[in-house]
């Protein structure tokens, strides 16, 4: 097994500059029935855009990370997939023009919960719409046209990332040369929507949430961390917690009924940085989009509204699906699941499966399992 006693972890920060913006002037639909009167895009970019404009590769992040996919001169500090992006890497800036959004939705310079309404001059808080995928990539697409990008040479992510760019190939086929879905799924399943639904029960049971109204307020940090902490332990895995923390106390103390072993100060940790970094009504945005996203049938869904948009059997592009054994989150059966189905619906798919100790955040951490089917296929 991988030596994990050293406890890699993934390199996020809480992203205020450095970063473009693109603004849409104009009212934005979303897909269940609001409207945002207008919206923002945050975005960044790392190699030079070719004269023919195609050798762009647009990046997906999952639902915490920001456009900072890698450090440059505005702003140096590690992006969350800084040897994943750049000169001679997998995703080599020598040849590609890189392009990574904030999520719609976010929190991180992109329209969101947190951002002012214009209408009411006051943050949207749960005035905010419900979003999907959908949404997330049609607002990505209103940036590509700003820019006269017509086509894309990749579209890549992994967890919500995956969702994106399956979405994007979904919806827009003409404009995707080749897509990468890491660690996602072709819907979200029962399982995992019901860890998200907790996740958001622990942020919405917290006083403080004051019914998404807390802004300028006391901050629902109690409840952010136990959903981050309930997180983390989807993010990774009980082999390389028996490994990393084993059963060691933090302290020769008695027992304690709060962090008494070091897998618990670990997750404690990680759900208060979180705290520290993300916006608590994005959170529970995000990861309700995560639950509603479905791209095996867009015409046939449990709900009675017919869902716009495309399914598995509109994407004409060559695609690289890429599963983790170890991962809680989308088990490697989902991600089996959807090469079978995109290959049924005549998808030209490869298939990667990695073994590796460190669960669904293994495409933030293994730069050659993760990296080297990535760089095959843009290449």
């Amino acid at each position: 097994m991988t030596e994990v006693s050293a406890g890699p972890e993934p390199e996020y920060e809480r992203v205020v500059s450095g970063y473009d913006t693109f603004h849409y002037a104009k009212p934005f639909e979303c897909e269940w029935g609001g409207v945002l009167p207008e919206l923002n895009l945050a975005w960044e970019s790392w190699g030079e855009l070719s004269e023919e404009k195609d050798n762009v590769v647009l990046l997906h992040t999952g639902l915490s990370a920001s456009s900072h996919a890698r450090s440059h001169d505005r702003n140096p500090h590690p992006g969350w997939w800084e040897d994943f992006v750049g000169p001679g890497c997998p995703i080599d800036t020598r040849r590609f023009f890189v392009i990574c959004t904030n999520l719609l939705g976010g929190c991180y310079g992109s329209t969101g919960p947190s951002s002012t309404n214009p209408v009411s001059d006051v943050p949207y808080a749960t005035d905010f719409p419900i979003i999907t995928v959908q949404d997330m990539v049609r607002a990505q697409l209103l940036l590509l046209d700003h820019l006269g990008i017509d086509k894309l040479h990749a579209s890549v992510g992994a967890s919500l990332g995956g969702m994106q760019s399956l979405m994007l190939a979904a919806i827009a086929p003409d404009r995707v040369d080749r897509l990468v879905s890491i660690s996602a799924a072709a819907c979200s399943h029962p399982q995992s929507i019901a860890m998200r639904f907790v996740q958001r029960q622990a942020v919405m049971a917290d006083p403080d949430w004051r019914e998404g109204r807390y802004y300028g307020e006391s901050f629902p940090h109690r409840g952010l961390r136990v959903a981050r902490e309930m997180g983390t332990i989807t993010y990774r895995s009980g082999p390389e917690w028996m490994e990393r923390f084993g059963r060691k106390r933090a302290s020769g103390k008695p027992p304690r009924l709060d962090e008494d072993f070091q897998v618990e100060t670990y997750l404690a940790y990680q759900g208060d940085k979180f705290c520290l970094q993300y916006d608590p009504n994005s959170y529970l945005y995000i990861s309700k989009a995560m639950d509603l996203f479905d791209v095996t049938d867009p015409k046939a869904g449990d709900d009675e509204r017919v869902r716009q948009g495309g399914g598995l059997t509109d994407i004409r592009c060559p695609a690289l699906i890429v599963g983790v054994k170890s991962d809680i989150l989308f088990p490697v059966w989902q991600q089996r699941e959807l090469a079978s189905l995109m290959r049924e619906a005549g998808v030209s798919v490869i298939y990667s499966e990695i073994d590796s100790p460190y669960g669904h955040d293994t495409f933030l951490i293994e730069l050659e399992t993760v990296g080297e089917p990535i760089r095959s296929l843009l290449e």
